[in-house]
């Protein structure tokens, strides 16, 4: 096609990835959006299967750790601009195996500048690499305040001092050779296509199937909640809008503890599968904490709202539902994504392994 641009969005058929994958394809039919993804455990392209046909749209199955199969990406794509999400993002994957974190989140992240940098030969104003990190970079806070795009980074877990370090080399991309870079920080992420290692597929899946809900330490921990589809609309608005250099935080100013964020998905769950009250909560179990667990995390999105017009569409307990009733009305999804059959999918589709 004939195209106004094209972007290569990395990291594409994950939970957060192909949300935004859907939202451009949909969104800018003029725009030929490259996904770019190495089907790990997370990568699932049956969550784009409703846009696998659209012309606007190809898949490219491939690793950002490989620095000449990145080069050759960009030599024969010649893409415009890069929306930059692929990563290893699980803290507790970070605790057991820290070089993949390394690997991917740091090395690959350096192999895709240097690719940017190669193929849009310092004439930069022309293009763009936006960056897509986290809340965790910033370490923990107190009972008070919010993170800021000021606040000092402060990594408490291999995988947070990993996306610490992309982040800085993006910068410094910037600062060097003069690149059109822009990087977001966000939140929690909730919604459809989360794979269920995560705290609320997790226990949606456990309760569906009366199984122990795991809840680290006392369930005190709290965490700032974003519906992944606010998260893919901010990020359309800091790609298109941004100045150059710039950094916004994504936030859902949404705190909730882990534990009464649990317990209120137990009370949906229980109405939703006909459940007589208080029964999902009796699956509640506390484990030990795992170690470098931050107590809070909060995001001032304060700057987003200001200077580009973005908020937050829904409230939680609306998101929730949602999320929910995705779950119950995707069986075949989860267990797919949980026992690896989905695997099939790809090789008749694409004929990849």
């Amino acid at each position: 096609m004939n195209a106004e641009k094209t972007i290569v969005i990395t990291g594409g058929a994950g939970f957060i990835g192909s949300h935004v994958v859907r939202h451009f394809v949909n969104h800018y039919p003029q725009y030929n959006i490259v996904n770019l993804d190495k089907l790990t455990y997370a990568g699932n392209l049956a969550n784009l299967k409703d846009i696998e046909g659209k012309e606007n749209y190809r898949f490219i199955k491939g690793d950002i750790v490989d620095a000449a199969f990145i080069d050759r990406l960009f030599s024969e794509q010649k893409p415009d601009a890069v929306i930059h999400l692929a990563a290893e993002s699980h803290v507790d994957r970070s605790i057991n195996s820290p070089i993949e974190f390394v690997m991917t989140n740091v090395v690959g992240t350096v192999n895709l500048l240097n690719a940017a940098r190669t193929c849009w030969k310092e004439d930069y104003d022309k293009y763009r690499f936006y960056h897509v990190s986290t809340d965790e970079v910033y370490g923990a806070l107190g009972s008070d305040g919010m993170f800021t795009e000021e606040t000092r980074y402060d990594p408490h877990s291999p995988y947070s001092a990993s996306k610490a370090s992309s982040d800085h080399f993006v910068r410094a991309y910037r600062d060097t050779y003069g690149m059109n870079t822009v990087i977001s920080n966000c939140s929690n992420n909730y919604g459809p296509f989360h794979f269920p290692e995560k705290l609320i597929p997790l226990a949606i899946n456990n309760i569906k199937h009366n199984k122990p809900i795991p809840v680290y330490g006392k369930g005190e921990n709290i965490r700032d909640w974003l519906w992944v589809e606010d998260h893919a609309k901010a990020i359309d608005l800091i790609f298109h809008k941004a100045q150059a250099g710039v950094t916004y935080n994504i936030g859902g100013h949404n705190e909730w503890k882990n534990i009464d964020l649990i317990r209120l998905l137990c009370s949906i769950m229980d109405r939703k599968l006909g459940r007589e009250p208080g029964t999902s909560a009796q699956l509640i179990t506390f484990v030990t904490d795992r170690a470098g667990h931050d107590l809070r995390y909060a995001i001032d999105a304060t700057k987003l709202q200001r200077e580009l017009g973005w908020a937050p569409s829904l409230q939680f307990e609306e998101g929730l539902e949602r999320t929910v009733d995705w779950y119950l009305a995707h069986e075949e999804w989860l267990e797919q994504v949980t026992s690896g059959a989905y695997q099939k999918y790809y090789l008749d589709q694409y004929s990849i392994s």
